[in-house]
């Protein structure tokens, strides 16, 4: 319901390869960091988002969206369902073409405004499940 086949394939091949992530660290335990490196595998260029603004699998760290100096094309969301909507407004604010919510993460309000906004949106969805898919 929240990634149709097609958003999903546009998302994953047409929008662009400079992916956000939000909440990546360098903690290799979690989710964050090994969903970032199927995306370098595949071709995406990750920017680490998190308040430790750490260096993480090679590129340079963030403390926000708005830090990053130059444009993002996806922004992939690791943040709990009460903490994503204001970071799906923030991806819409630096003119991100698409918003990803990780499994889980789901709020619908963020969802009617990101896609009201003009942007792609894909939740409750892992782009290193999804990527592999497309063949």
């Amino acid at each position: 319901m929240y990634g149709d086949a097609e958003t999903i394939r546009r998302i994953l091949t047409g929008t662009g390869d400079t992916w956000a992530v939000v909440g990546l660290s360098g903690n290799q335990r979690r989710a964050a960091y090994g969903v970032a490196q199927v995306l370098q595998r595949y071709g995406k260029r990750i920017v680490p988002v998190h308040p430790k603004a750490e260096t993480v699998l090679g590129e340079q760290g963030y403390p926000s969206l708005a830090a990053i100096p130059f444009p993002v094309d996806v922004v992939d969301v690791f943040v709990r369902s009460d903490l994503a909507g204001p970071v799906a407004d923030e991806a819409v604010a630096i003119g991100a073409k698409a918003v990803w919510f990780q499994l889980g993460v789901i709020d619908e309000a963020a969802y009617e405004r990101t896609r009201g906004a003009g942007a792609d949106m894909v939740m409750d969805r892992c782009p290193a499940i999804e990527i592999p898919r497309l063949g």
